[in-house]
């Protein structure tokens, strides 16, 4: 079978299309130049290897030879992973929302060979069919629109385009970053809360692990209790779903219906990394130990099926398997009875689900997106971190010790951080959200190890981030660095939708490094970027999850704990008490085994010595701090009314 130029690519997604009879090129130059010379249109189709409706559209339109002859007759045809270019994504996307009201994947967009675009939407079906024109109808109307009324088509591609550079700008704004934000936010948030099924709103239902992260704050700030019963109802009813893989562990993408029973069964990397942190954060807060079994369950799946060799973590898994989504997943009775006997007792669960797993693995995989995202392994690095440190498990800190090397070694070239891995290959420069969220789980990184090389490398990545991305006039930050290739609008996503904006990211991750570092320069450039967004904030709160726990953090009161170990000792019964609680606002420096080199400009820990040959703590917040604690009863005191 003859290959497209997409057998070059290394997206799981783009090499799927390898073996199209359509003539599929890259995003890039190739494809633009050749639009302009013919001078045709661009097709620009743009999805996802997990994406049911793009292997739909790929079966009934781009492996069907006479479309295929209709896309090469009057259309350059460019294939995007938006996963590795969400750049590219977002800025098409915002049109197609504009022209069409909606948007999502597949997306199908028309360009002028400049790049701009003039008309768009989601899947097109081979015929017309409810409501949706055909795909070969949409391609010949289309190319007659552009022989025989250019000029029209252009004057409206010129006018999407000027209200696209528009979209992202804020008014700078005046309004105090307070706490009447967040409350105002978390009633927002409490109005759409289902109370028999948790969650917001009703069918289709997602998990939105920064709204909930928000939520626990908000509890731990107010003592809200209906707060802890929406946190609490949600993740219960999750996990004990079938959005929940109660078999392999981990989550899907999100739930059918409105009570989690019928999950779309992909899982996505940046999904399963937060909802791991979120259950963790809620067995800290609550105590309940099915929250910390869903987080280590997750981890686990995360460890067994979703790493590399290497140690970089894989984008996703499909829904689909053998052709029909869900197959892998799905059980009948009699294949139940089959493994388990007709007497299988309920009461001996455990070994039934071992016996249920290991029959499960002989079936057919879905397939597997094994690409490598930087910031999307950021997520997960931290959510191993986090869970190492605080559950006491070594290997979760290992695994994340192990992916901060590979992201930092087999993902940058020349300094710079790179977006996309796989099979030895790295390319792509790394986006504001490549840098933010890689130098975030580089502070927990630190926080699970007191290795001083984690928290240099997170500060040099921050200064990278503000050099690249960071714009003065703006007053905030953009998606793509200065040193990108020109698109239409330069990006700048300012909404935390699926995965966490890189400006939230940002702003959290510099929020934090002002604690341990000191540096002014952090701390207001994080408030600038926070401050045009505070009505956004209170009045949309769902949308902004993430910078919702960014200004929780800004707000404070924050906690400061500086661990300082004697020569030879080291320093656990004090970390398991630091760890072991739920405390959001919180950074912590250690020097183990009475290191100096460990203290070096690192505010927290300077002057800081152990106190009678024995591990020490330091615990300050609002500038002031508790005489030093060297057992771990004493430093229980100080931290139990934070």
């Amino acid at each position: 079978m003859s290959q497209n130029r997409l057998a070059r690519e290394t997206s799981p997604y783009l090499l799927q299309h390898a073996h199209n009879p359509v003539d599929w090129y890259p995003w890039g130059e190739e494809a633009f130049a050749r639009a302009r010379s013919e001078n045709k249109p661009i097709l620009l189709s743009v999805g996802y290897s997990a994406c049911h409706w793009c292997h739909v559209m790929e079966r009934e339109s781009f492996e069907n030879p006479d479309i295929a002859g209709l896309m090469n007759e009057s259309f350059v045809s460019v294939k995007v992973d938006r996963e590795e270019r969400p750049d590219v994504d977002h800025i098409y996307m915002q049109a197609v929302q504009s022209m069409t009201g909606h948007g999502g994947w597949p997306m199908t967009v028309f360009l002028t060979p400049a790049g701009t675009p003039f008309y768009g939407g989601t899947y097109f079906p081979p015929q017309d069919r409810q409501g949706l024109p055909g795909f070969p109808k949409l391609l010949a109307a289309i190319a007659e629109a552009w022989r025989l009324r250019r000029g029209e088509v252009e004057q409206s591609a010129r006018q999407l385009t000027e209200s696209l550079g528009q979209t992202e700008r804020l008014r700078r704004s005046a309004q105090l970053l307070t706490e009447e934000l967040l409350f105002a936010a978390f009633q927002g948030v409490s109005a759409q809360f289902d109370e028999e099924w948790g969650g917001l709103g009703g069918a289709p239902k997602f998990p939105q692990p920064m709204i909930w992260e928000f939520v626990l704050r908000f509890w731990k700030r107010s003592k809200n209790p209906y707060a802890q019963r929406m946190v609490h109802t949600t993740l219960v009813r999750m996990a004990r779903g079938g959005m929940y893989d109660h078999l392999g562990g981990g989550f899907a993408r999100y739930s059918v219906d409105a009570h989690w029973m019928v999950p779309h069964f992909e899982k996505m990397l940046y999904d399963n990394a937060q909802l791991a942190s979120l259950y963790l954060h809620a067995w800290l807060a609550f105590g309940d130990p099915e929250c910390r079994r869903v987080c280590e369950e997750t981890l686990d799946y995360v460890l067994r099926d979703m790493t590399d060799p290497a140690g970089g973590f894989y984008s996703a898994e499909d829904a689909d398997s053998e052709g029909h989504e869900g197959k892998f997943y799905v059980w009948t009775a009699d294949e139940i009875r089959a493994v388990l006997g007709a007497d299988a007792a309920p009461e001996a669960i455990a070994p039934l689900r071992r016996r249920l797993f290991e029959a499960r693995e002989r079936r057919v995989r879905p397939g597997r997106d094994d690409k490598v995202l930087a910031g999307w392994n950021g997520l997960a690095c931290r959510a191993l971190a986090e869970a190492g440190r605080a559950l006491g498990r070594r290997d979760y800190v290992a695994a994340a010790v192990r992916n901060a090397e590979f992201l930092l070694g087999a993902m940058r070239e020349g300094g710079r951080l790179l977006r996309t891995w796989k099979s030895g290959r790295a390319h792509l420069l790394g986006y504001l959200e490549d840098y933010a969220m890689v130098a975030d789980a580089l502070l927990d990184v630190y926080e699970a190890t007191f290795d001083r090389r984690w928290l240099d490398e997170a500060r040099t990545l921050a200064d990278d981030m503000l050099r690249l991305f960071w714009d003065d006039a703006l007053e905030g930050f953009y998606d793509t660095g200065h040193d990108h290739e020109r698109l239409i609008v330069r990006p700048r996503n300012l909404f935390d939708n699926a995965v966490p904006s890189g400006s939230s990211v940002a702003i959290e991750t510099l929020l934090r490094l002002a604690e341990f570092t000191g540096e002014a320069t952090y701390e207001s450039r994080a408030a600038a970027a926070l401050r045009p967004l505070a009505d956004l904030m209170s009045r949309h709160p769902t949308g902004f999850g993430r910078f919702l726990c960014a200004l929780d953090f800004h707000l404070g009161p924050r906690v400061e704990v500086a661990l300082v170990g004697a020569s030879g000792e080291g320093l656990d019964p004090l970390v398991g008490e630091v760890f072991g609680r739920f405390l959001p606002n919180r950074v912590v420096a250690g020097r183990p085994g009475g290191d100096p080199r460990a203290a070096e400009r690192i505010p927290l820990l300077e002057g800081r010595e152990a106190v009678g040959g024995r591990a020490t703590a330091y615990v300050c917040r609002n500038y002031t701090c508790d005489l030093p604690a060297t057992d771990r009863e004493t430093l229980a005191r100080q931290l139990d009314p934070l």
